[in-house]
């Protein structure tokens, strides 16, 4: 008998975004007896409205959790299910007059030259990165989980201790729901807002870095293009703002003018779970462990195996 196997443990995990599934599938792919509690299924989360752009993490610790993310989703970029492509791209800011010290996380990088770069932009570099379709790579995490006996129940979980009642482990992946559920007040929602486009022909992505409120950026997904983006501090309303909408499309056809006339198809809105810094750490309630794994703002996708494999280690002591 293997390891892994001589320590199976039951577990539940809390949440079906991003962090959730992969955590998830992490610890059933190790052994574990997972089950699944969510409030909404994958398609309503947060993660499923997501632009899908990997990006290094810019702290020690989360460089090193999207470095082994990185290396899951180049292993999985084979396999259409999964909705992972990587695409060439440009990134620019109006902040920064430097580039900042993990850029050359990102593959094949070229420096733009001062008179390449888009009016008001003082840096900028094409890349190439991985680009997730995260409605089509949601499922594909469900269907990893499905093979394994695991499926996802809705439930609404309004107390840790309601929980721990039900599993001797507990995995904590609620996002920013973690902020009443965990009592922990560094847990604030940040608002975005998408506007979702029929793609006229783009396959490079585009991003302003830098950005504290509003930025331009587009990201394609075949014939559906994302267009972003806004950081709206301390809202939950998940309506889309029809004002937001008209300036999020104006500063996309500023910068790609094939935009202007682009069918829009929809709107989409998520709440961000933001932290000054994600929460990976255990605590005991009662008899049972309960690992915290939320608050990677806006980072989620691109930490997501990192700080999942870092669970796995945690429950494999």
């Amino acid at each position: 008998m293997s390891t892994v196997a001589t320590m199976a443990k039951d577990v539940l995990v809390l949440g079906a975004g991003v962090i959730g599934l992969t955590t998830a599938v992490c610890l059933a792919e190790e052994g574990h007896r997972v089950r699944v509690w969510a409030e909404r299924p994958p398609a309503r989360t947060t993660s499923a409205v997501a632009s899908g752009l990997w990006g290094p993490g810019t702290t020690p610790r989360d460089s090193a959790w999207s470095k082994v993310t990185f290396g899951e989703f180049s292993a999985l970029a084979d396999d259409p299910a999964s909705g992972l492509h990587f695409e060439r791209g440009l990134q620019v800011s109006r902040v920064w007059s430097e580039p900042p010290w993990w850029v050359h996380d990102f593959v094949d990088v070229e420096m733009c030259a001062p008179d390449e770069l888009p009016e008001g932009m003082l840096i900028g570099f094409w890349c190439t990165a991985p680009l997730i379709d995260l409605p089509r790579y949601l499922r594909y995490l469900t269907d990893r989980l499905a093979a394994h006996g695991v499926e996802i129940e809705e439930r609404t979980v309004r107390d840790l201790a309601e929980a721990t009642a039900a599993a001797p482990v507990v995995v904590n992946c609620t996002g920013v729901a973690a902020g009443k559920l965990a009592a922990d007040e560094d847990v604030r929602p940040v608002r975005g807002q998408h506007v979702i486009v029929r793609n006229p022909g783009l396959s490079d992505f585009y991003v302003e870095l830098g950005g504290e409120h509003e930025w331009a950026g587009y990201f394609p997904h075949g014939d559906r293009l994302i267009l972003g983006g806004v950081r709206q501090h301390g809202q939950w309303s998940l309506d889309p703002d029809p004002e937001v909408a008209e300036q999020i499309l104006r500063r996309c056809i500023a910068v790609e003018p094939k935009l202007a006339d682009a069918e829009v198809v929809g709107h989409e809105v998520g709440l961000r779970p933001g932290r000054t810094e994600a929460r990976l750490e255990e605590e005991r309630i009662g008899e049972s462990r309960v690992v915290h794994n939320y608050g990677h703002d806006g980072l989620g996708v691109s930490l997501s195996w990192g700080s999942a494999r870092e669970v796995a280690g945690m429950l494999a002591d």
